[in-house]
């Protein structure tokens, strides 16, 4: 039965969804070929596709939006102007990427994910209008969805060699860009949809990656847009230095629409000047956190961590713009007229009494996995998505200060885990480097995988990469901890090609000793050996039951790990006060832990 004939339910629409990406054997041609991956032409086939669901992009002038770019923060500042927003009752709609458990976080109304019920409707609303409109013959709900209903009813969605047939189709259907767009570009396009349809007030859309070419920046005409801090990340797309990151991040700016940005470094704010220069954008500089009075007494923000002060002042400088463009009664005086840009930096605006919705604001903002702590039983988790280098160094800075709090009031022996996981071409070596003075007791490393195996119609189904691609990494990442903790040295117990292929094989076969990938040459290492405290699972449910050995009476996940590996590390953790586990790096990691550690964010 093809996906034609099925109910419009959710699951369907998700299965239909992960079929629009790109899999991980035409990512690898297009690194081979040294393309970009963004260009104009991104833009250009924007056009085209949101023409073809009955939208123009004049019509997205309907829309009130504020438009924010960067390379980190972005979306801790969007999620600060949502809330703030709504509090004056505006019906705001908010739109992010990632997402971390179920892909309708990624479409928010009113600070919440959009229904199951609005994302099934609106998903095949657009979905079938992209179908019936598509030339060249591409695998699109008809033909895709009957092959590969097909595939699934013969291999089953759980197996891997499911997942690779399935992305053979995905393939195919690349060959076809007038077909279908890609993944994101789909889900950008059903958010218009939706912030249409349901007649948002406010529109604050993050940018999926860099700016200039991303498809976001279709829009022509944002109330203001916003960058928050810049850094070295997606550097195969967006250039190897922290200028040209800034001038994709500028491409956002439109003519005579008010920017601001928080304090940068001096080349790429230089950058950034040129760019407001160039596009005619007024561009302005946020103040201190610390500029803006409050009635009785100290500001309080919802996100902690310090570096969230840049995106609080970032976000009510947004925030206070717009509500000007409004001419709503919160706020008194009108925007300052553009100043002189000296020294390559833009002028800067200015901190002013915060009314009650904006204090509100910020202290009530939650952003999911940033700098949160879940506390269960004798087990406590750390849980921040970062990965760059800056957000690494705010995360370790925030780690060790809250787990020191905590750790003073432990009576008995506390150890200290770290959970670990980076994707794409980041420097993973840097990263773990930030994270050794932390003095983990143990270090884990597993891929970005839930479950060991997943299946098509799951909203963290990727397939992008291989198996064989992430588990090399999680080994190399292994055998880098491991480096460092020795100064550097390669030792004989370093992962070999035979042990990655054995490693894939257990993986794939599923067996019931498939669960703890220890890479150390001998069975009586001991403990104060690095390689006997570096640990590779093949997914996260393995690794968390690992490191809290049934301590956590919420996690559900059976048993602790097999008694016959690794036991000395077992019985110090069963027998440990408190565990403490940093869990860090990739946002898709930090998805896979929080779909297992909070099941209400799977309904």
């Amino acid at each position: 039965m093809g996906l034609r004939s099925l109910s419009p339910r959710l699951q369907d629409a998700v299965w239909a969804l992960n079929s629009l990406q790109t899999n991980a054997s035409v990512l690898e041609n297009v690194r081979r070929d040294q393309a970009r991956g963004q260009s104009e032409d991104t833009l250009k086939a924007m056009k085209s596709f949101l023409e073809r669901t009955g939208l123009t992009v004049e019509q997205l002038d309907q829309l009130s939006v504020i438009h924010v770019t960067g390379t980190k923060g972005k979306g801790s500042t969007c999620a600060f102007c949502e809330k703030i927003l709504h509090n004056y009752g505006l019906k705001t709609g908010f739109f992010s990427s990632p997402h971390l458990v179920q892909v309708r976080e990624r479409i928010r109304i009113n600070g919440q994910p959009i229904s199951k019920e609005l994302f099934a409707k609106y998903f095949w609303q657009v979905y079938t209008l992209l179908d019936q409109t598509k030339v060249g013959g591409g695998l699109g709900r008809r033909g895709g969805g009957v092959v590969m209903s097909r595939l699934v009813g013969w291999f089953g969605v759980g197996s891997w060699s499911s997942l690779t047939l399935l992305s053979l189709c995905s393939c195919r259907q690349g060959e076809h860009a007038d077909s279908l767009p890609a993944y994101f570009h789909f889900l950008t396009i059903l958010m218009f949809h939706i912030f249409l349809r349901e007649k948002v007030q406010v529109a604050i859309v993050e940018v999926g990656i860099g700016g200039a070419f991303d498809c976001t920046n279709i829009i022509r005409r944002p109330v203001v847009c916003g960058v928050s801090s810049l850094g070295l990340d997606h550097v195969a797309i967006l250039g190897d230095s922290l200028e040209k990151i800034a001038w994709h991040k500028g491409g956002i700016f439109k003519p005579a629409v008010p920017a601001f940005t928080v304090t940068q470094f001096s080349g790429p704010m230089g950058v950034l000047v040129q760019r407001a220069k160039e596009i005619g954008c007024l561009l302005r500089l946020c103040p201190d956190l610390g500029d803006y009075p409050v009635e009785g007494g100290k500001l309080h923000l919802g996100l902690v961590g310090e570096h969230q002060k840049h995106n609080a002042t970032l976000a009510l400088q947004l925030v206070q713009t717009w509500l000007r463009h409004h001419d709503l009664p919160s706020l008194r005086g009108s925007m300052l007229p553009p100043g002189e840009y000296e020294h390559g930096r833009p002028p800067a605006s200015s901190g002013f009494p915060l009314p009650a919705p904006m204090v509100q604001g910020l202290q009530d903002t939650v952003w999911l996995g940033r700098s949160q702590v879940m506390k269960r039983g004798p087990v406590t988790y750390y849980i921040d998505g970062a990965h760059t280098i800056e957000s690494m160094q705010a995360g370790v800075r925030w780690y060790r200060e809250y787990s020191l709090r905590e750790a003073k009031a432990v009576d008995g022996r506390l150890l200290q885990v770290l959970l670990f996981n980076t994707t794409g071409e980041r420097d993973a070596q840097a990263l773990l480097k930030l994270l050794l003075p932390c003095q983990f007791d143990f270090a884990v490393f597993c891929p970005n995988l839930t479950m060991a195996t997943q299946s098509m119609s799951d909203d963290q189904t990727n397939y992008t990469v291989s198996l064989e691609n992430v588990l090399t990494n999680c080994l190399t990442n292994q055998q880098t901890w491991c480096q460092l903790l020795q100064g550097g040295r390669e030792e004989s117990w370093r992962a070999s090609g035979d042990r990655l292929a054995e490693s894939v094989r257990l993986v794939k076969g599923g067996g019931r000793d498939r669960g703890l990938l220890l890479l150390r040459e001998s069975e009586g290492s001991e403990l104060d050996q690095p390689e006997a405290r570096a640990l590779v699972f093949p997914c996260i449910s393995d690794a968390l039951q690992w490191i809290t050995q049934g301590r956590d009476p919420e996690l559900g996940l059976g048993a602790a790990g097999s008694p016959t590996l690794h036991s000395a590390g077992a019985r110090a953790l069963q027998e440990a006060s408190a565990i403490q586990i940093l869990i860090i790096g990739s946002l898709h990691l930090i998805g896979g832990a929080l779909k297992l550690l909070d099941r209400s964010l799977s309904e």
